[in-house]
């Protein structure tokens, strides 16, 4: 089949593993770039070869472009979505989603009318170490699951990013800047959740930049930065969460999923790869699962190419907008539990996503 031909929206930083990884995949290609700042759009279409640098409004009306990957701010994720719909595009997006619940389900509703698709990151779940994890449970290894943790703590960015403020604002924080790996990843090993609850602080009232090139500049702090979730899911798991910014160090896993059998330590879900832990019943020690499937490196763009393929053969995406909407009201659920006192009924579900690879040769 012929690479669906993809349009860029968004430059910066993430933009160059896309189209460094471009090159990998042949289901899709990228045939022009586009950026509010046009010199950086160039930069990219140079340094990696792109032929067309286009504004963001001739690249959603340009007829060669079949689908948009959206690479924008949160904040406009939802506008340039609805825009590219309209024009006829499908669209891939950055996590999250969208900013709210309400912009969420009329990009949904959109591309539901025009029967187009929309897929989104993470795509990380779709690498090599979470797909061992995830056969690993198909298997039966550790029995039916039971209870799981995700631990994702640290003391912010304002030590280390050279411009840490977006970071404080309200639709940030630790759970929506990196609760869609910790829980994207839960649902794909676990399956979908029907509520959630938590309690929500903030430890810091305002931050001191110590990186540059603001150094010495304060932020305020305006969404909470500590986040102790519990999540029920369908088939009666229960998983504990904790997003912080407000922790100088721990030792907790990344997650862990405890079944009736056993129990698996999965690593770091903002990544493809890393070790993956099992201890079944009567295992005196924890041992080393050695991954059974490919793309253990920096594969970002792997989900776009699961997409592209999908529309090519007219079956479901991996990383869905049904799976990103999921993750997307189970974030704001936290956040509505802690302040009402009470659980989020889930109003979404998703499918679990389809198991992505092959075992590798040997394994089979």
């Amino acid at each position: 089949m012929n690479p669906i031909k993809v349009g860029v929206i968004g430059c910066g930083n993430i933009s160059s593993i896309y189209l460094e990884n471009a090159r990998r995949f042949d289901s899709f290609e990228i045939v022009a770039v586009a950026d509010i700042q046009e010199a950086r759009a160039k930069q990219q279409a140079e340094k990696y070869n792109v032929k067309r640098v286009l504004s963001v409004e001739e690249i959603i009306a340009d007829a060669e472009v079949e689908l948009i990957l959206n690479l924008t701010i949160p904040s406009v994720h939802a506008e340039i979505a609805k825009k590219a719909l309209e024009a006829g595009k499908h669209v891939y997006g950055e996590k999250p989603l969208t900013a709210t619940l309400e912009q969420g389900r009329e990009v949904l509703q959109l591309a539901q009318e025009k029967g187009l698709f929309v897929g989104n990151a993470p795509d990380t779940f779709l690498g090599g170490a979470h797909q061992t994890a995830r056969h690993l449970i198909d298997s039966g290894e550790i029995g039916t699951p039971v209870s799981a943790t995700a631990f994702m703590m640290n003391h912010g960015h304002e030590h280390w990013h050279p411009d840490p403020a977006f970071y404080y604002e309200v639709g940030a924080g630790p759970m929506f800047d990196m609760g869609p790996y910790y829980l994207t990843a839960l649902v794909h090993m676990i399956g979908p959740a029907k509520r959630v609850t938590a309690s929500t602080g903030v430890a810091q009232k305002t931050r001191v930049i110590s990186s540059q090139p603001k150094a010495g500049e304060k932020i305020e702090v305006k969404t909470p930065t500590q986040i102790n979730g519990i999540i029920d899911f369908e088939n009666g798991a229960i998983a504990s969460i904790i997003t912080s910014f407000d922790t100088w160090y721990h030792r907790l896993p990344f997650i862990e999923v405890y079944g009736t059998k056993g129990s698996l330590s999965v690593p770091d879900p903002n990544h493809f790869g890393g070790d993956v832990h099992l201890r079944t019943e009567g295992d005196r020690e924890w041992r080393v699962v050695p991954s059974r499937f490919e793309h253990e490196d920096n594969s970002r763009g792997i989900g776009l190419a699961d997409m592209a393929t999908a529309i090519q053969e007219g079956r479901s995406i991996r990383p869905s907008g049904e799976l990103a909407f999921h993750v997307l009201e189970m974030m704001h659920g936290f956040h509505y539990a802690s302040k009402k006192g009470t659980h989020y009924e889930l109003t979404s579900t998703c499918e679990q996503p389809a198991v992505f690879q092959m075992l590798k040769t040997q394994d089979r």
